[in-house]
């Protein structure tokens, strides 16, 4: 698989590190980029990896055989209706959103029907990091990627999609649009709500100076991830909002139940949440060392 011109509308991590890792497999003859910021532009055009950009998407889009969308999931709908007929033909659009529901939804309102060549997918990858500068090649080797094609989508299309992500180094799988945002909701987007809610608590404690200077690594490891995109997030709890909502209520179930737990001091009923979860982390870590990293969008 090569592309003839790939348009990446979003040049920050997830898409700069899909122009690096094609670039790098020899899979994309030209890298054309677009995004508001000149100087993260310039940047990517002088570190190698578009070879020219546009600030406006219509134009990036124009002739390419392939277009990645990873702008933030509040600015998708306004993306697709600024390249709404400018595509090509056979152009394949496909997108690195967190949640796709939303994603699908706004397709279909600004093309009025999902086109046969627009493939939903999302790259289980990512750094806390943003912009060109975050880069590298190496960010989807041995990740997952998942697709969620739907009823209407091209399998050709998706074949296309599928082999691009392999190109890169990606495991790539196929789900339902609706299972997607649930798997999500529980493995990625709960964990990045758990570390902003705990940062921010204790943020407005008193004393706050004197917590975060004696906290140790386990707290800088845990809550690395809350040093993610403030908008981004805020886009994707929006967008997964039925789903993630729902998970933060059984977390919660979950949290009062440890609470009465240590309450009452009953160390039998602490040991066995422990030791299941315990039991339940490492055959994940055993059987499968495929981390999501940090902030995944």
């Amino acid at each position: 698989m090569k592309l003839r011109r790939l348009a990446v509308i979003g040049v920050g991590l997830i898409g700069g590190s899909l122009a690096k890792a094609l670039r790098a497999a020899g899979a994309v003859e030209e890298v054309v980029g677009c995004g508001r910021s000149k100087a993260n532009l310039d940047l990517a055009v002088s570190q190698g990896i578009i070879d020219r950009y546009s600030h406006d998407v219509g134009e990036a889009v124009t002739d390419a055989d392939m277009v990645f969308v990873a702008v933030p999931l509040g600015a998708m709908r306004e993306t697709f209706a600024a390249m709404r007929g400018r595509l090509a033909a056979d152009a394949i659009v496909t997108d690195g959103g967190s949640a796709k529901a939303s994603v699908v939804a706004d397709a279909r309102a600004v093309f009025g029907e999902l086109p046969a060549r627009f493939v939903p997918g999302h790259p289980i990858a990512g750094t806390e990091r943003n912009g060109a500068a975050a880069a590298f090649a190496e960010l989807y080797q041995d990740r997952r990627v998942i697709l969620t094609p739907l009823a209407e989508t091209d399998p050709d299309a998706t074949a296309q999609v599928r082999a691009m992500w392999e190109a890169c180094g990606a495991e790539v799988s196929e789900m339902s649009v609706a299972h997607h945002d649930e798997v999500l909701a529980a493995t990625s987007h709960l964990p990045h709500m758990l570390a902003f809610g705990l940062v921010d608590a204790l943020a407005r404690m008193k004393e706050n100076d004197k917590i975060f200077r004696y906290a140790a690594g386990g707290f800088r490891d845990f809550t690395r991830i809350a040093s993610s995109n403030p908008v981004m997030w805020r886009d994707i709890c929006l967008a997964n909002k039925q789903a993630l909502s729902a998970m933060l209520a059984t977390f919660a179930d979950e949290m009062n139940d440890l609470s009465q737990t240590i309450a009452k001091g009953d160390g039998e009923h602490l040991l066995a949440i422990f030791s299941r979860a315990k039991a339940a982390r490492d055959r994940f870590v055993d059987g499968d060392n495929n981390d999501a990293g940090g902030s995944a969008e």
